[in-house]
């Protein structure tokens, strides 16, 4: 069967290479998310249980029926099928014959006679199956073949999206009733879903989940609308007056539309239970090597990520010829436990603890209520386990920012963001459309600043710093730096579990805090405020907000003492040596109040030195 993105020619270098990663079992699951004509799953079947999903219920019959093919032996029926079909030339002038033939239409996808034919196989085939003189397994088998049998005969161009206008030659031979058998037989259990597969993907139990999605826009309900009929056989009312497509609405795939496939990508990664992913792409595909390295470095173990290159020879039609030459790219995590997963700000935040989350998550104690108290970009808030989280940035512009990644759907944000950088013409280093595009986002009155136009304009900014003059204007300089795949994938990880968590936003002075909410043993206050030796150009006093100094230092050391006296834990990330200067200040309250003190090591900031931070604990570890 000629079938879009079709594996049967580098099938055995995938099953190769997935035996070579892992060490399978009779009970293993294999899971083949997107199965199509079932190439892959069905070099499996001999080896471990499978599990295969498609969207459309013509890709999982015949993906189904090839599998079983072989343990059929139609013994209520008591003949051979394919001898008693091939030796008759029955018609029935049924849907097929005046729907998709010249029949009864000016369709030309089949001659008349195979139209006919095609009505005669699927009613006897149907008649069959409700007789009970075939089982469940013969019947989906019989339809595989009869959808074998259609292609080799069909006046197309390999997809049924349209009909060719002239006849082929192929299409005017008489159609026969072809048996799919491999002969090998599946010995393991085979379990079918026909749904979209972000739908269940967390119900499916499996510890290898091989994902083959459509890598272009091309929907596939469309291009293989004429097999989705011959499976369903409902005999559809107002299809296409031109292609006679029954509607495609439901068979319709967001993995076919950019920066969708991005998304569900992501969710697929974070939601499924398999321990080992494999994912076939293309290098002409919607979603960048790139972006799929990022995304799947994210849930897989470090040391596992593996990307392979497969050259192949593409499917052609007059559109796609004379290109490059084509790569299958197989890549390959073994997933990390998902409370290893760290879920890291698409902002560039000065200060940021997103390289150090598995150092705080380690000292961190169970609460129901975690208060990221200087919020910032949110990496620390993000990760945290608890049943509530609390977001606090005195910078009411940064809260509004971080809120939005919850607010807005992330395709609609994403497809914002592009219009944006579009419109302005923003590109790495063009200095004059950066500054005309910062222009007019500060000189929009305040109800109009949409944050997504600021976090578009901080994409192309020096090194995508946040800092604001006295009038809260974005005034940080033009950059180097462009709207990449690392980024796209951290704000697509990011928006997703913002929108999964309870988080509550806040913009105040961390001192009324308290006049927000209320704080027990139970809740639990991270602080990471500006550093008195590091001091951020976003907060020092000249952009419009409270800055930082000895004064405010020590207001910060109360109010830690005043919750301690409270037994409200509380986790203080700071800086103690910086340049060669250390704060004595914070050594001699550390000291007077015994507290835990943690070193991190030096950490390197977004301006190349090296800084030693500490984290400081009110409580016992």
């Amino acid at each position: 069967m000629r079938y879009l993105g079709n594996k049967d020619s580098i099938t055995d270098i995938i099953k190769n290479i997935i035996m070579n990663k892992v060490d399978i079992q009779p009970n293993t699951v294999f899971f083949d998310a997107f199965c199509g004509t079932g190439s892959v799953a069905n070099s499996f079947k001999d080896v471990c249980d499978i599990v295969i999903n498609d969207n459309l219920n013509c890709a999982t019959t015949y993906a189904y029926g090839r599998m079983v093919a072989a343990s059929c032996t139609f013994e209520q029926l008591g003949f051979n099928p394919f001898d008693f079909f091939n030796a008759n030339d029955d018609i029935i002038k049924g849907f097929f014959y005046n729907t998709y033939s010249p029949g009864g239409s000016a369709r030309m996808y089949l001659s008349e006679h195979n139209a006919g034919r095609v009505d005669y196989f699927r009613h006897t085939i149907e008649d069959w199956f409700t007789n009970k003189q075939i089982t469940e397994q013969e019947y989906r088998y019989l339809l595989a073949c009869l959808i074998e049998s259609v292609s080799f005969v069909s006046n197309t161009a390999g997809v049924y999206g349209a009909f060719l206008k002239k006849w082929d030659d192929r299409a005017l031979r008489d159609i026969q009733f072809i048996d799919l058998s491999d002969g090998i037989e599946a010995i393991h259990h085979i379990q079918v879903h026909t749904e979209k597969l972000e739908n269940i993907i967390g119900e499916i139990q499996c510890d290898i989940l091989y994902l083959d999605p459509p890598y272009t826009q091309n929907q596939y309900g469309t291009q293989y609308h004429l097999l989705e009929t011959l499976i369903l056989d409902d005999r559809p009312e107002n299809v296409s007056a031109v292609t006679g497509s029954r509607s495609t609405r439901e068979m319709r795939s967001d993995w076919s539309k950019i920066y969708k496939v991005h998304i569900l990508l992501d969710k697929i990664l974070a939601k499924t239970t398999a321990a080992h992913i494999f994912l076939s792409y293309n290098n002409d595909g919607d979603m960048r090597k790139e972006y799929i390295e990022s995304i799947m470095k994210r849930y897989g173990t470090e040391e596992s990520f593996e990307c392979i290159k497969i050259p192949y020879k593409k499917y052609e039609n007059w559109k796609s010829k004379n290109k490059n030459t084509h790569y299958e790219y197989l890549f390959y995590i073994e997933k990390k436990p998902n409370e290893d997963v760290i879920y890291e700000s698409p902002l560039n935040y000065i200060g940021s603890k997103a390289k150090v989350i598995p150092y705080i998550n380690e000292h961190l104690i169970p609460a129901d209520t975690f208060i990221d108290v200087f919020g910032g970009g949110f990496n620390v808030g993000i990760n945290s386990v608890s049943d509530s989280v609390y977001y606090n940035d005195i910078n009411f512009i940064v809260k509004e920012l971080i809120e939005s990644f919850r607010k807005y759907d992330t395709y609609q944000y994403i497809t914002y963001v592009k219009k944006f950088i579009e419109k302005h013409h923003l590109e790495k280093g063009n200095k004059e459309t950066y500054l005309a595009a910062r222009d007019f986002y500060n000189g929009l009155p305040k109800n109009k600043k949409d944050p997504r136009m600021l976090f578009a304009i901080i994409l192309y900014s020096y090194q995508q710093q946040i800092r604001f003059n006295n009038n809260y204007g974005f005034n940080n300089t033009a950059g180097v730096r462009w709207f990449n795949d690392c980024i796209l994938a951290k704000l697509i990880s990011f928006s997703r579990v913002i929108k999964e968590k309870n988080v509550t936003f806040i913009s105040t002075d961390y001192i009324n805090l308290l006049n927000y909410l209320e704080v027990n043993e139970n809740t639990f206050l991270y602080f990471d405020p500006p550093y008195k030796l590091t001091t951020g150009s976003y907060n020092d006093g000249k952009r419009g907000f409270k800055g930082w100094d000895d004064a405010l230092e020590q207001e910060l050391f109360t109010f830690i003492d005043e919750m301690t006296q409270r037994h409200v834990p509380c986790m203080l990330s700071y800086v103690l040596e910086h340049k060669n200067m250390t704060n004595t200040a914070l050594e001699e309250w550390i000291s007077r109040n015994n507290h835990t003190c943690i070193p991190l090591g030096d950490i390197i900031g977004i301006s190349g030195q090296p800084r030693k931070e500490i984290l400081i604990l009110n409580y016992d570890i």
